[in-house]
């Protein structure tokens, strides 16, 4: 049997901000979004980023007795 896990749980995600896609002054590349991810402030820390999968989550607001709220 496998025992359970005490302590700590742990996140599998981090919030992140998508800015946009990468770009040069006139030409704009759509296969690369820029994310701004919280807490990640240096290229060191970046590395262990790069490559890794994403998820998109958008939260609308929920219609109330039919009016939005």
């Amino acid at each position: 049997m496998v025992k359970s896990r005490q302590g700590e749980n742990v996140r599998l995600y981090v919030r992140g901000t998508i800015l946009g896609y990468k770009r040069s002054k006139s030409n704009q590349y759509p296969n690369t979004s820029l994310i701004q991810i919280e807490g990640v402030n240096t290229k060191e820390e970046v590395n262990w980023y790069c490559g890794k999968r994403m998820a998109y989550v958008y939260k609308a607001k929920v219609k109330k007795n039919g009016r939005q709220g």
